[in-house]
């Protein structure tokens, strides 16, 4: 029986993050194509406004009213719907972006609860998470790999400029609206307790896991993704300024380090423990930015391929362990909140004040030019090296927490 079940978590964390791999990396590019390449950040910022109201589903829906399995179904229905009908808005750059705005509210209520929803069918989350988790990166990379070799043959042009990746993700969309339906019944955790605006927002949630290193990891976590917007808005024009191809398959190689690193994390977690696996996590992102603007100005090409095969570290040491660590945190009652309220801070707020500052760094460089050059590239990427050193300087000196990490 937890075989089976392990299996469809599985195929829906699979589905899920090919979804959004199918689209995500390459929108900058489909854009650019159809003349709209000075509005390149707004998908990334119309995505982070959508995790914003995330916790309005999670903290009411979800958690109260009707099963996880059914919502989840709907969302990703309706959301199906809407990204089939986007590319048809290519030549109205406002109701363009607003159809992406429409689509993202109902796709990112999903990413909490997919989670809350494999969370509540294991035992051991720290070592049983990270292998379901890790299909979510398979997906995400046969996503990629499909863009650039299997679209590419079928539409007999580089795919990534076409509508053929949004029109992907929207197929794939309805299929797991379907397959949720299958899934595992997950009730209503809060069931017939008091429904408060605040209730809503997650503020029980932050009641309940309330104290001085949670309050330090929800402020890093803010800070982080920050940086993190320039890292999705901008790598997809910057591979093509070094002289690279086939720009989703390329971005692949982040997520194949990813599932390396994601089966390991229960080893790293027992030597490790919480705070140094998201100290690591953020010193790749460091690290990547900085090897970015190294390799820019004479296109070392190892460099980018190097800053890029970095987020496995990236995302898994920090994203999943920070899923984990307030999972942890978390009672049942208010497991859907807490995880909503995590992906408002960092996938809606942090993301939505960075794709609007790397949009304004950007802009600022291109001034009335077209593309920048290879010297810019390299002071655009130094621009968020620094600053997730700050971060990282800021959560290793203050967060302590011995209720997860006993030391």
């Amino acid at each position: 029986m937890k075989s089976a079940i392990n299996a469809k978590l599985s195929v829906l964390m699979f589905l899920q993050f090919f979804i959004w791999g199918a689209w995500y990396t390459s929108i900058a590019v489909y854009m650019t194509a159809q003349g709209m390449g000075s509005l390149t950040h707004w998908p990334f910022t119309v995505n982070p406004v959508a995790a914003i109201v995330a916790p309005f589903f999670l903290g009411l829906v979800a958690d109260r009213f009707f099963a996880t399995e059914k919502v989840l179904a709907v969302l990703h229905l309706l959301g199906s719907a809407v990204l089939l009908a986007v590319p048809s808005l290519a030549a109205q750059p406002t109701a363009f972006i607003l159809g992406l705005l429409v689509y993202n509210l109902c796709y990112m209520p999903t990413l909490g609860l997919a989670n809350s929803l494999a969370f509540h069918h294991l035992d051991d989350q720290e070592k049983q998470f990270p292998r379901i988790r890790v299909f979510g990166t398979l997906g995400w990379i046969v996503a990629g790999l499909a863009v650039s070799f299997v679209l590419d043959k079928l539409v007999g042009t580089t795919a990534e400029g076409t509508s053929a990746p949004l029109l992907t993700a929207g197929v794939a969309s309805l299929l797991l609206g379907f397959f949720c339906f299958t899934l595992p019944h997950t009730p209503p955790s809060a069931k017939g307790r008091q429904v408060s605006f605040g209730s809503i927002l997650g503020l029980d949630a932050f009641r309940q896991l309330g104290s001085g290193p949670f309050y330090v990891f929800l402020l890093s976590s803010f800070l982080i993704c920050i940086p993190l917007a320039a890292y999705y808005n901008f790598t997809q024009l910057f591979l093509g300024a070094v002289g690279l191809t086939s720009v989703a398959a390329t971005q692949t190689l982040g997520q194949v380090s990813e599932v390396g690193f994601m089966l390991l994390m229960p080893v790293f977690f027992a030597r490790l423990g919480v705070k140094w696996m998201l100290v690591v996590g953020m010193g790749a992102w460091v690290l990547r930015y900085a090897l970015f603007a190294l390799g820019a100005p004479d296109q070392v090409q190892w460099m980018v391929f190097a800053g890029i095969a970095l987020h496995g570290i990236c995302y898994d040491f920090f994203f999943v362990t920070g899923q984990i660590y307030v999972d942890k945190k978390s009672s049942p009652a208010v497991r859907g909140q807490a995880q909503g309220m995590l992906v408002l801070v960092t996938y809606g707020a942090g993301m939505l004040i960075g794709a609007q500052i790397a949009g304004r760094v950007y802009n600022g460089f291109l001034g009335s030019a077209t593309a920048l050059t290879l010297a810019q590239w390299q002071s655009f990427w130094w621009i968020p090296a620094a600053f997730a050193l700050g971060v990282l300087g800021l959560f290793a000196a203050l967060f302590r927490d011995k209720s997860v990490d006993g030391k």
